[in-house]
């Protein structure tokens, strides 16, 4: 079974950084495609920001500049590194890849960006 888990989200004041991570099992890691999506409150799930099995990056709009979506094969590991937060980016953050027959999600982490 695939398996993805999060971890890091928290509590920030804007302006601040968190690290997002995301450990996966039941999958050849290294070869897929993976993901961060984020559901804000009232809002429909929005993907963030992709990293393919080469390492090239996709964002959106809005997470230019101040997001870095990295993987770590060795450790199956996807994480993000979110800077100069602001309130519109708390949401729960998700974890996907695409992977035997399915889109896979974790649990999620939240992410509260509040003064």
């Amino acid at each position: 079974q695939v398996r993805l888990v999060e971890s890091g989200g928290g509590l920030v004041q804007p302006g601040g950084s968190l690290r997002l991570s995301c450990k996966a099992s039941g999958i050849n890691f290294s070869i897929y495609t993976m993901g961060w999506y984020r559901q804000a409150p009232g809002k429909e799930r929005e993907w963030v920001a992709a990293i393919t099995s080469g390492g090239n990056t996709n964002y959106t709009d809005s997470a230019k500049g101040r997001f870095t979506i990295s993987r770590d094969n060795a450790r199956r590991t996807v994480s993000q590194q979110m800077n100069s937060l602001e309130p519109e980016d708390t949401a729960v953050y998700y974890c996907n890849v695409v992977a035997r027959g399915r889109s896979n999600w974790g649990q999620g982490t939240q992410v509260t960006v509040s003064s």
